[in-house]
């Protein structure tokens, strides 16, 4: 990666964000630091942050509160810092928004490695089109995703925000309709190597995106859940998929 690549650490141990950030340095990442959810909005609108990691335990609103409100208005790549071993809590980091999680403690090395994996998937879903072409809007069945801006808009006009997992599971379902996922295909898929460990997680994000994709004039569901089997993405039409690149 080059310079240019920002990072933000927040963690409210002193010395483990001046050690990493040193650490960090070392690989050419612009390393910011912020001990709290008031220091990181203010790093944030200071800078140009391309990934955070974030720790879940933190003074005031945790991890967990300071992603959901992240995700209400960015799409930024979030790592996610836990000292809990749960798995619960780790699911909700990513089902929260989070793109991967790093239990503590780790070797720096670890995390240089999931930066880099996650700035691969994060860049790699992005357009490769001019911006505002017809290729950036995918259309089917009255709805409408905008992969510049990373939202769908519903067959009532409604703008529904989408957190980067599920960008991803929808794009996957989009670019071969009406084909049976199994869920080890929809977490590789979606998540990468975050999802390897938590099974369940891929049936929560289907469900959050089922959620969004609500159309009460349908008799079923967009996503159709196969007993035993996976899931399918039950679109009647899709226009757009031939281009897509994501």
């Amino acid at each position: 990666m080059g310079t240019h690549t920002s990072i933000l650490l927040v963690d409210d141990d002193e010395e483990i964000t001046e050690l990493l950030g040193a650490y960090l340095q070392r690989f050419n990442f612009e390393v910011h630091s912020a001990a709290n959810g008031t220091d990181m909005q203010a790093q944030l609108q200071r800078h140009t942050i391309d990934l955070i990691v974030l720790d879940l335990m933190l003074p005031g609103r945790d991890g967990l509160e300071l992603i959901r409100e992240l995700r209400a208005h960015s799409n930024v790549p979030v790592i996610m810092l836990t000292a809990r071993t749960a798995p619960l809590d780790r699911v909700l980091g990513l089902e929260h928004g989070a793109d991967d999680y790093l239990g503590k403690p780790f070797e720096p090395r670890e995390l240089v490695a999931r930066i880099h994996s996650v700035l691969r998937r994060f860049c790699g879903a992005g357009d490769t089109e001019p911006h505002g072409g017809a290729n950036d809007v995918i259309c089917f069945d009255g709805w409408e995703l905008h992969r510049e801006a990373r939202h769908l808009l519903s067959p009532t006009g409604l703008v529904v925000p989408l957190s980067n997992a599920e960008f991803r599971l929808l794009s996957t379902f989009l670019q071969t309709p009406r084909r049976l996922f199994s869920r080890d295909q929809l977490m590789e898929q979606a998540r990468g190597r975050a999802m390897d460990a938590f099974e369940r997680s891929i049936d929560l994000l289907v469900s959050r995106l089922r959620h969004k994709l609500v159309d009460t004039s349908r008799e079923e569901p967009l996503i159709k859940t196969v007993r035993g089997a996976g899931y399918l993405f039950n679109a009647r039409s899709v226009k757009g998929r031939l281009a897509w690149r994501g």
